[in-house]
């Protein structure tokens, strides 16, 4: 039997290269993205043109913004669907400062109107993303799904807080089977313009200096993408029992909370100089302080992952940044 799932952010990084491994294993994908210009929409557009490429009428897309209802409606009106996997939402930490209405609309109004379809369609799951940014100014590592975290820096990061607590709720009050997932620093080919290691390789090759913030000493667990999608797609295909057992996060609802990462906090430094070796040549770095909204280290614990899934992340950056070199290479002629 072929499922359906609809996929929020489907013209992004994450939302991509997921839809793209669910249909190549023979699922159909609904993908919704509203294409807003944060980062560059020709990438949006490469990513989108290239799943409908490879996959044809398998892939279904509506270009609307899940945060206005009546659109979303309209737009799934007959569609039949079985699974959500909601990855849309205003990216970034330091945008948030800038922006933040953006962020209550897509994150917090966005995230209500998926738990609203999810619950009126009765889906037989719905994962969503969280984000490493709720551990805020934790000074404990590994960061568990154990831990608290209610001292979010940045405004982000207390969005994806609170739709951990809505989906709590929804999981309560209406048994919706739901699973968050905190995502660790993810990169690898078709990544997103306005993270570091894209910044940092095309400043590299246009010869120009990079921005190293606190002076190059913070920590990273950067998540190559390939892992990450096999970690989504586990979660997918189990969805948390409605059985009054203890779930990862704590809750006793069918409602799971995990982190997804690598297991592994790099040094910043060291990243540069993987990326130094991958594209032949130093960099010039401009050393700049802590900004507003950072954090100093994250690290993901995953036992919680291991424990339920096997899940175990393969990928070292030595392996993953030379792979996204040669495909921003590629992509950018």
């Amino acid at each position: 039997m072929t499922r359906t799932t609809i996929v929020t952010g489907a013209a992004g990084f994450i939302g991509a290269a997921l839809s793209e491994a669910l249909m190549a294993r023979g699922d159909r994908v609904i993908g919704i993205d509203n294409c807003n210009d944060y980062y560059a929409v020709s990438l949006k557009d490469a990513r989108l043109r290239r799943l409908a490429d490879r996959h044809g009428d398998s892939f279904t897309f509506h270009r609307i913004d899940f945060a206005d209802n009546d659109a979303l409606l309209a737009a799934l009106d007959g569609a039949e669907f079985s699974r959500i996997v909601h990855l849309g939402a205003q990216a970034g930490v330091r945008y948030s400062i800038e922006n933040p209405h953006a962020y209550v609309q897509s994150n917090l109004v966005g995230h209500v109107n998926m738990l609203e379809l999810a619950r009126h369609r009765g889906v037989e799951h719905m994962v969503y993303a969280s984000s490493s940014s709720v551990y805020g100014g934790n000074d404990k590592v590994p960061f568990s799904v154990e831990d608290r975290c209610d001292h979010p820096v940045s405004l982000y990061a207390a969005t994806k807080k609170a739709d951990e607590l809505m989906s709590e709720t929804y999981a309560h009050l209406f048994r919706l089977p739901l699973t968050g997932l905190r995502f660790f620093t993810v990169y690898g080919p078709w990544g997103r313009p306005d993270m570091a290691l894209w910044k940092f390789t095309a400043n590299i090759m246009a010869g120009k200096p990079i921005p190293v913030f606190n002076h190059g000493d913070m920590y990273r667990d950067f998540t190559y993408i390939d892992d990450i999608i096999a970690g989504v797609i586990a979660c997918l295909d189990h969805p948390p029992a409605d059985d009054g057992a203890v779930k990862a996060g704590g809750s006793v609802k069918p409602h799971a909370v995990y982190n997804i990462g690598n297991n592994q906090s790099e040094p910043l430094m060291k990243l540069i100089g993987v990326l130094e070796d991958a594209l032949g040549r130093k960099a010039e770095m401009e050393m700049l302080p802590m900004q507003p909204g950072d954090v100093y280290k994250t690290y993901a614990d995953i036992d919680a992952m291991r424990r339920t899934f096997g899940y175990e992340p393969t990928t070292t950056i030595e392996v993953g940044v030379p792979q996204f070199v040669e495909w921003f290479r590629g992509y950018n002629g």
